[in-house]
């Protein structure tokens, strides 16, 4: 059974899409820990991220070390954090997101509900950011 993310790559399910090339794809979290918040994930679906190939896990945290720059041009933000928790879905995926504080690391202050609009109102500021060379 594909895993949830395989089915937001495969367009079964809604993203808010800011990157995508043939190895991984990046889109908006539904719980952010702030505005901006990506995550990272591999095309291929593999639970955990030691087990990825080198050049793949290379390819992941170049694209991250991308959107982060590009965040860091969108946002007000002190930092880029990255998190790889690996427990929600059993599918690699990186936390990249804005950050001001060591706070926004925990998950239990993620937002509960964001607006599409909120949504794509945060893709397009990153995909600006991302064309203009995202840093």
């Amino acid at each position: 059974m594909p895993t949830l993310f395989t089915r937001i790559i495969d367009g079964e399910i809604p993203g808010t899409f800011v990157w995508q090339d043939d190895r991984c794809v990046a889109f908006l979290s539904i719980n952010p820990l702030s505005p901006g918040h990506a995550l990272v994930v591999p095309r291929d679906e593999i639970d955990h991220w030691i087990d990825l190939p080198t050049d793949l896990a290379q390819h992941l945290v170049l694209v991250a070390q991308t959107i982060g720059q590009a965040q860091q041009n969108a946002f007000t933000c002190d930092r880029i954090g990255m998190i790889i928790a690996g427990y929600e879905i059993p599918h690699t995926h990186l936390h990249v997101f804005p950050t001001t504080s060591m706070g926004q690391f925990n998950f239990a202050n993620a937002a509960r509900s964001v607006s599409p609009e909120e949504l794509e109102d945060a893709a397009a500021r990153i995909r600006a950011a991302l064309g203009a060379g995202g840093g």
